[in-house]
């Protein structure tokens, strides 16, 4: 059964950082790009960055410089730490694993299959 299950949400203030950490199950994640995304009230979900399986990265010019991504393939284990947080970062994001050892340059969610449900992140 494959499972992803996001942690590390929460609630800071602006400018104050988060990591959030995504556990994968059923599968080696080590296999696929993986990728966070986030939804706020009323907006489409968006992609904020993704990682391949040979540890390439893309960020939206939203949070390049403020967040990275990065794994831990012998923990089967995704991080996303966000530095300098900003109220319209607020959102509730999700990790989720793509159908392809490669993101493309620039990864649409129509190639993410299994999605985690989500931790909420609120910044104020």
């Amino acid at each position: 059964h494959v499972q992803l299950v996001e942690s590390g949400g929460g609630s800071v203030q602006s400018g104050g950082s988060l990591r959030l950490s995504c556990s994968a199950s059923g599968y080696s994640g080590s296999t696929y790009c993986m990728g966070w995304f986030r939804q706020a009230p009323g907006k489409e979900r968006e992609g904020m960055a993704a990682i391949a399986i040979d540890g390439s990265t893309f960020y939206a010019d939203s949070v390049k410089g403020r967040f990275t991504i990065s794994k831990d393939n012998a923990k089967n284990t995704l991080f996303l730490q966000m530095h300098s947080l900003r109220p319209d970062d607020s959102a509730m994001y999700y990790c989720a694993r793509g159908l392809y050892s490669s993101c493309g340059a620039t990864p649409s969610i129509s190639i993410f299959d299994v999605w985690g449900p989500g931790t909420q992140v609120t910044v104020s």
